[in-house]
């Protein structure tokens, strides 16, 4: 069992459960969002077919742990951390409907995630590993999250609702990055082996529905065998090339792998604070994360 570490010094955000928010999703959004290119918008588009059930996955295997926790902080915790992805999971099923009248096959998606992770994975797997792929899935989504803010390129030319979603999105995942975590170890008692083994299950299937599903969403958009070729090439470098989307976040990813790791080690992103402040004057997150790197946000109020 690896031994708890002495938490880091930085104070973490609390976690706030923004509901009712609207984000124009039954709008005219384009096709190919992401500025036209259909690798982009198809690559967080899988990632949105597989958001609704794995957040209900990843409550329920904290909630797994609840009757075991007495501090009222972390039932607290636990308690916006539901709310929070029950929102994300709500607002993706609206964003999966789109993909549904676009002929993407979103029910057979969820379908199969549904049994792989209730049925396959809940079945077979113990309670402890199940907790552990939820933190180390949170992981993932928060270091990803943290490359999506800080780099507005990665959004250019996006449709402003949907980049707006993702803003919003990727902040909540910074807020609440450490609560499966902190029930893994505090409570679960992880064992370091199943920390990291959880993490490189998450590792090896993560990637693979993601291209799985876009395989079967650019096949769906009509693109021809030479076409989609040429998409994956151009594609994969995005992700994986030099200044690609992946190479700057993979010293946060293997900082999970060491011991002693906390995910309150790295500090929410320098642009969270602007964005909550740009939430608040407006009222509106598409208006707020389309805001967050214009002139004047980052002046100290």
């Amino acid at each position: 069992m690896e031994t708890p570490m002495p938490r880091p010094d930085l104070a973490p955000p609390p976690i706030v459960p923004r509901e009712k928010l609207d984000f124009g999703l039954d709008g005219d959004i384009p096709r190919h969002w992401m500025a036209g290119d259909p690798f982009k918008t198809r690559f967080f588009d899988a990632m949105s077919t597989l958001f609704p059930v794995g957040e209900r996955f990843f409550i329920t295997c904290v909630r797994d742990f609840k009757d075991r926790i007495t501090d009222p902080r972390v039932l607290q915790d636990i308690k916006d951390f539901t709310r929070q992805e029950a929102q994300h999971s709500m607002l993706h099923t609206r964003y999966n409907d789109r993909l549904q009248a676009q002929g993407v096959h979103v029910d057979q998606i969820l379908a199969g995630q549904e049994k792989r992770l209730f049925q396959i994975i809940r079945g077979h797997c113990s309670r402890e590993f199940t907790l552990g792929i939820t933190a180390a899935a949170e992981h993932i989504t928060a270091i990803m999250a943290d490359c999506f803010v800080e780099r507005p390129e990665i959004f250019e030319g996006a449709d402003p609702r949907l980049r707006a979603l993702y803003v919003w999105h990727a902040m909540e995942e910074m807020e609440h990055k450490a609560v499966a975590f902190d029930v893994l170890q505090d409570v679960a008692r992880s064992s370091y082996l199943n920390r990291v083994g959880s993490m490189l299950l998450v590792t090896m299937l993560f990637p693979y529905h993601v291209f799985r599903i876009m395989r079967h969403m650019l096949q769906v958009d009509g693109f021809s065998r030479w076409q989609r070729t040429k998409i994956w090439a151009r594609g994969l470098w995005w992700l994986y090339g030099p200044g690609g989307l992946f190479p700057p976040i993979l010293g946060q990813y293997f900082r999970y792998l060491k011991p002693g790791f906390h995910p309150w080690q790295d500090p929410v992103v320098a642009s969270y604070d602007p964005w909550l402040r740009l939430l608040k004057e407006t009222g509106d997150p598409v208006e707020a994360g389309n805001r967050l790197h214009g002139p004047g946000v980052w002046a100290t109020p």
